[in-house]
């Protein structure tokens, strides 16, 4: 009896798991930000379940390791991501009924599927505010211009382009903007997925070439 009553206790206190959805998988993320904030970019595919372009404002738990990490990636573009464990990545959906909250990853120096180095593995990520959430459709469709959308509310801020063409690209853009700068999109012509031009996106800001520090991140081969 006593064996049983044990038995039973322990299946009680055992939180019940729910199926995953169709959003379940490994979400890598490119990893960029500095002293203000780090922010991590889902990398997206147009097929499930990565079919989502999802942008995060994060930290690390350990707030050495987020010191740490913070100083190494302030405001400079050489590549980081952030390989995952697996989750359902609409759990990321403002308005979830069970919103993710946390999950552990390994911080990688380069492209985690792509020969990068793993500095620092099984980190606590903690997800501080979603900037952007948008499903993406499969549908072959072409636009005249590339929309990006400003993420960070100080002078180091990135751009990160709105993916709504097929075939398209992923691009983040670290700059140095000025105290009164505008935080709204901006839009400049675009030229099939070719980069664009840092000047043309200075000139999009009103700001001079020099406050475009460079690209974080650019990838087509995902978003054919």
């Amino acid at each position: 009896m006593k064996t049983l009553l044990t038995t039973l206790a322990l299946l009680a206190s055992t939180p019940v798991v729910a199926d995953h959805g169709p959003t379940y998988g490994e979400h890598g993320m490119a990893l960029f930000g500095g002293n203000d904030a780090l922010y991590a970019s889902h990398l997206p595919m147009f097929h499930v379940p990565h079919d989502y372009q999802v942008v995060l404002q994060i930290h690390l738990a350990d707030p050495a390791l987020d010191r740490a990490v913070k100083k190494r990636l302030d405001g400079k573009t050489a590549l980081w991501t952030v390989d995952p464990e697996k989750f359902d990545l609409d759990r990321l959906q403002p308005g979830a009924p069970a919103p993710l909250q946390r999950f552990q990853a390994d911080l990688v120096q380069g492209h985690f599927e792509q020969g990068g180095k793993t500095e620092y593995r099984s980190a606590t990520v903690i997800i501080d505010k979603v900037w952007l959430f948008r499903k993406l459709s499969p549908e072959v469709r072409t636009r005249a211009v590339a929309r990006y959308v400003q993420v960070g509310n100080g002078t180091q801020r990135y751009l990160i382009k709105e993916i709504d063409s097929r075939p398209d690209f992923d691009h983040i853009v670290s700059y140095r903007a000025s105290a009164r700068a505008s935080t709204l999109p901006v839009t400049i012509a675009r030229n099939g997925v070719s980069e664009p031009d840092a000047k043309a996106l200075a000139a999009a800001l009103n700001a001079l070439p020099s406050a475009i520090r460079g690209t974080v991140y650019y990838y087509t081969d995902d978003l054919r």
